[in-house]
């Protein structure tokens, strides 16, 4: 294994989500291997890419026709693996950026609204039924209270205490590599068979199978409604930890 292709792999996220653990990142590692050393080839640009190729699968979902259907699942599935990639060449480079960070993330939470909002109006012109895009717009609204209840909690905290970002940089925990590059087969097996916990935490990397999967059989309702209760569920949850969290930081506070 060549020294380019270990420093590749050690821009891998260690605590990548489901699907992109063990599928997009690491496709995205070995399309890196080739572009990562073009220098008009930017991490921006590759974001960019990633958003305009997740705009193209939406349109064929809301087209709509088995082919379509197909063609944006592959897609979607592209437009992750170059979601992977922005991040794994801006950290090969070692130039990451707030600004890179903030439309990566950006964009990701758009991509999530455009797949599910076409899957809904997709499933709503298959059946007649305006369920599915009831059900999309309820998913949507609470994976979007996940990200919202966060940052009021940080932004809470922040108000609060002048050194509150400083603190939780400070005390953040560094991940130790448990497999890849390197490491025996049981020891990327036995990583790989905890990864699977990590898919009923219903976030992005879990929808990109999620989409792709109910795309190619067709069943997009049913995985609308998987969705929606999903999101609902997490969203909620979300928001209750970080009010009981707040609750307790401050009560500390005042006993300080």
């Amino acid at each position: 294994m060549n020294m380019k292709f270990k420093k590749l792999w050690a821009t891998k996220t260690k605590d990548d989500e489901w699907w992109s653990s063990f599928v997009t990142s690491p496709l995205a590692i070995l399309l890196n291997y080739f572009v990562v050393d073009i220098k008009w080839l930017t991490p921006n640009k590759i974001t960019l890419i990633s958003f305009i190729t997740a705009i193209i699968a939406s349109i064929l979902i809301v087209i709509g026709g088995m082919n379509n259907f197909i063609i944006a699942a592959i897609l979607i599935n592209l437009s992750h693996i170059f979601d992977c990639m922005d991040g794994q060449m801006a950290r090969y480079r070692k130039t990451t950026s707030a600004s890179g960070s903030y439309y990566d993330n950006l964009t990701d939470q758009i991509q999530v609204t455009l797949w599910f909002g076409a899957v809904g109006y997709a499933a709503y012109a298959q059946s007649g039924s305006v369920l599915p895009v009831f059900l999309a717009l309820i998913g949507i609204a609470f994976y979007s209270l996940r990200g919202y209840a966060k940052y009021i909690y940080i932004y809470t905290n922040m108000t609060l205490n002048s050194d509150y970002l400083k603190e939780i940089a400070t005390n953040k925990p560094i991940k130790d590599n448990v497999a890849g590059i390197g490491f025996s087969i049981m020891n990327n097996l036995r990583w790989f068979i905890g990864e699977q916990k990590k898919i009923i935490l219903f976030n992005e990397g879990v929808f990109i199978f999620m989409l792709s999967f109910s795309l190619v059989l067709n069943i997009l309702t049913p995985m609308l409604w998987l969705f929606a209760i999903s999101q609902v569920f997490y969203g909620l949850y979300r928001g209750l930890q970080y009010a009981l969290k707040l609750e307790h930081y401050m009560t500390n506070d005042v006993k300080k």
